[in-house]
């Protein structure tokens, strides 16, 4: 028998409920993108609101649509209307993602886990590191933005293979997502590899508007990839995001781990939490069964050491722990090329499976809930 017209409609809806948009990641019906379900004879159409006129992303929410609706009982054919919201339709969507209003989601009273990537020297795969760690904790089911904070040298958005402009819902602008990672860089607004020549107050301006124009959402973890040392945006970071922790990257060498040390001395200085050193270009075992230290030993462990053994706000130790010790791997470097992090391209590989044992790591510390208020009442 076959179902009514009702019936189908109901399972229409139903379906398209479980349509997510790809930018904003909730459900299309939620967003009031659907805006008509119609049956004719079998065949179905399915009128969709999009936020903006030549929405990069239409062709992708169209198939979403006809591969949901496609399969149903009672549907014979599936047409797929697109429309554009009215400006009311879109500020009202404006107002529902940002009940709080217009301000840096990730305050002091955020749930977020934010994690500085950070380093005193160029060169030593801060950026790898950041992309790697981000999609190995989304792979594992969290929520993962990342902030591309390295405004003069970025690199993230090719390594996470990302060629796209943002979309700009008036003022609010929605962060690409790959590999499941909402990424946001300053190389997504500028002309092929052209330079940034920013100062100071320009710098923070643009850390600033990364924190309140572009919508994340509720994420479990927001990771920044920083420029390396100690300048305007190490400062900016400490003030915009009090709560953030310091992941701080080396080499083994020590003169890497002496430029380090410096930034996690900064932090200490803005009252940041440096959660642990993370040591890249490590030894790697060849072939034949020798291992290879290109950059030395130790650097990381020392770093670890010294910052543990140095006093915060004279409190005395804060117990900085050594992550990690990223081997050098060619599969790194090929699959940052390719745009595709190593921990889903070669997971097995030596340097994927240290990052993602770190990724576990941090995702194991959960959510920050210690002194924070819940909403909670008596009755």
């Amino acid at each position: 028998m076959s179902p009514s017209r009702d019936e189908v409609l109901r399972d229409a809806w139903t379906v398209l409920a479980r349509v997510q948009d790809p930018e904003l990641r909730r459900p299309i019906t939620e967003l009031g993108m659907v805006e008509d379900v119609a049956l004719d004879d079998g065949r179905l159409t399915v009128r969709v609101l999009l936020t903006i006129a030549g929405c990069p992303l239409r062709s992708t929410i169209e198939d979403d649509v006809q591969g949901a609706v496609g399969d149903l009982p009672g549907v014979d054919a599936v047409e797929v209307v697109t429309g554009v919201m009215s400006p009311d339709q879109r500020q009202r969507l404006k107002d529902d993602l940002r009940s709080g209003g217009r301000a840096n989601p990730f305050d002091a009273a955020s749930l977020t886990r934010v994690y500085a990537v950070a380093s005193g020297k160029g060169g030593v795969g801060k950026s790898s590191v950041t992309v790697n760690l981000a999609t190995a904790l989304a792979a594992d089911g969290l929520r993962v933005g990342i902030i591309d904070a390295d405004v003069h040298g970025f690199s993230v958005p090719s390594l996470m293979g990302i060629d796209r402009s943002p979309t700009r819902v008036d003022e609010m602008i929605l962060p690409p997502v790959a590999h499941d990672v909402k990424v946001i860089s300053i190389g997504m607004f500028v002309d092929g590899n052209q330079a940034v020549a920013w100062r100071g107050p320009m710098l923070h301006r643009a850390l600033e508007q990364f924190l309140t124009d572009v919508y994340f959402g509720d994420l479990d973890v927001l990771l920044l990839d920083l420029p390396p040392g100690t300048g305007d945006m190490a400062i900016s970071v400490a003030q915009l995001l009090p709560t953030a922790q310091l992941l701080l990257v080396t080499t083994p060498q020590s003169a890497a781990a002496d430029v380090a040390e410096r930034a996690g001395l900064l932090a200490r200085q803005t009252g940041q939490t440096v959660a642990g050193v993370i040591e890249n270009m490590g030894p790697m075992t060849l072939p034949d069964g020798t291992v290879l230290d290109l950059f030395g030993t130790g650097g990381g462990a020392t770093l670890a050491e010294r910052l543990s053994a140095a006093p915060a706000d004279g409190t005395g130790s804060d117990g900085v722990p050594l992550l990690g010790s990223v081997p050098l791997d060619p599969s790194l470097r090929r699959a940052g090329d390719a745009g595709t992090p190593v921990v889903l391209t070669e997971p097995g590989s030596p340097a994927a499976a240290e990052l993602r044992r770190i990724a576990d790591d941090l995702r194991g510390r959960g959510r920050h809930l210690p002194g924070r208020p819940l909403p909670l009442s008596v009755r």
